[in-house]
């Protein structure tokens, strides 16, 4: 029985007789050939499944990626001039309402004016009509004036002459009240 133990314990330097590894089975010696073999082998079949399948795949949905990243470059560059157009048009049209407004501004101005001179022009006609009318009713209260004062003359001088005792002449008495009167 001895010999039957030694005997399966010399089956391999990686095995024990039990079928077990004797250590770390990848770093047995003389399994390195077999691993190496199928290591090429699945390295290979790796390379061709990458190579055929999955990279043409990433590499097309790389490809699609890139193109749509490039549209939506040019297209936030078409967007992009067409807000500097609108903010353009924007500004030109706020300058031409600015321009409008004080353009309307500026005739409504000089229409008030207009109207005012007008108004002006009439007040000052109406005024200088009262005034007429004012310096001809002064003009005809003065020479009704200096009447009734040489009537007033008159009288008194007729009523002084007739207290003091004499007999008043009416002739006498209004021609020294016109000389004195003319100066």
């Amino acid at each position: 029985m001895a010999s039957e133990t030694h005997a399966a314990e010399a089956v391999s330097s990686c095995v024990d007789s039990h079928g077990s590894a004797l250590g770390m089975p990848q770093l047995c010696g003389d399994w390195i050939g077999n691993q190496v073999f199928w290591l090429v082998i699945t390295l290979v079949v790796i390379f061709l499944v990458l190579s055929r399948i999955a990279l043409p795949r990433i590499a097309s949905v790389l490809a699609e990626r890139q193109g749509t990243i490039t549209n939506d470059i040019a297209a936030a560059e078409d967007l992009k001039r067409k807000a500097l157009e609108a903010e353009a048009a924007y500004e030109q049209a706020l300058a031409d309402a600015r321009v409008q407004s004080q353009a309307i501004a500026q005739a409504t101005r000089d229409e008030i004016k207009a109207e005012l001179d007008v108004a002006l022009a009439k007040a000052d006609a109406e005024i200088s009509a009262k005034a007429a009318e004012s310096e001809k009713a002064i003009a005809d209260i003065r020479a009704s004036a200096l009447e009734n004062v040489e009537v007033v003359a008159k009288d008194t001088a007729e009523a002084i002459v007739a207290v003091l005792g004499g007999k008043a002449d009416s002739a006498k008495i209004a021609a020294a009240v016109s000389n004195r009167l003319k100066g």
